[in-house]
């Protein structure tokens, strides 16, 4: 059997391509690129010599069924995109789960990554984060993406072209709620530029097209202010009227309101006549 090596490359500099990644390049029967051109300056800048095959969008299909015979063959494969981790809004997710289906092995080959050096930067939370990529083109589509994510508490994480950035972000602000976010703009690269600040305030500051390659990086939904005592009372007595018991009334309405159960089952006790105790 074959293996597959997803090599990750370079998202602006090229010197940030691993000693392993050229090794694997170097060694391979030969490598299947997004667009060979690109990939070329890379091997030459580091002095590797490989055969390669195209692999885009618009001939990965055609493309997997000589790769799994070569992959029968028992050659080995690398596959790269234009820049950063392959699959993240790149071809070659078909190619893979059919080389996996197939029983071949898939090896990843970890480097540089956008979404990641986007939010390392960013300055907003990176204990949890979802990768979006490119938001759907069209309007409808479009916002009832946006929609899906509006109450995600985790950090959000976009793709967009420059001639869409502005518009975006606009449809972030009017759709997510004002919220901090960052543009993120050429990584890595000469005219690098992280620019910080409101959805509002950046989509004013992108309505002409810039230059480059952006990534989105957008706080998410802050958490919703507790309760009210009178909100929490009415639905303890709501529960108590219909028979339910203190300690179900305690957990229901907890989990109906996201409020501690034993703060609701202090006041279960209070309403009840009780001593809640110590």
């Amino acid at each position: 059997m074959g293996c597959i090596h997803l090599v990750a490359t370079p998202i602006g500099n090229l010197e940030d391509v691993t000693l392993r990644a050229l090794r694997v390049l170097g060694e391979v029967d030969w490598v299947l690129a997004e667009d060979t051109r690109r990939t070329r300056v890379l091997l030459e800048k580091h002095g590797v010599h490989a055969q390669m095959k195209s692999l885009h969008a618009h001939n990965e299909a055609s493309r997997v069924e000589s790769v799994l015979e070569a992959l029968e063959r028992g050659e080995a494969v690398a596959l790269v995109s234009d820049a950063g981790t392959p699959l993240l809004s790149d071809p070659g997710q078909r190619l893979v789960a059919a080389a996996v289906e197939a029983g071949h092995e898939v090896v990843s080959v970890p480097g540089a990554s956008a979404p990641l050096a986007a939010l390392s930067v960013a300055g907003l939370s990176a204990e949890a984060f979802t990768f979006v990529g490119f938001l759907p083109r069209k309007e409808g589509a479009r916002q009832q993406r946006i929609e899906e994510l509006r109450d995600r508490p985790e950090t959000l994480i976009f793709f967009e072209s420059p001639q869409r950035v502005g518009e975006t972000l606009g449809a972030l602000a009017e759709g997510l709620g004002e919220r901090p976010a960052c543009v993120a703009r050429e990584l890595t690269k000469l005219h690098e530029e992280v620019i910080r600040g409101t959805l509002s305030e950046l989509a004013g500051l992108y309505e002409s097209p810039p230059r480059g390659e952006i990534t989105l990086v957008v706080a998410g939904a802050p958490p919703p202010p507790p309760p009210s005592d009178r909100a929490v009372d009415r639905a303890i007595r709501e529960r108590l009227a219909a028979g339910v018991s203190a300690r179900d009334t305690a957990s229901q309405v907890a989990a109906a309101l996201g409020t501690p159960r034993r703060r609701v089952y202090t006041r279960v006790l209070a309403l009840r006549g009780e001593d809640p105790g110590p």
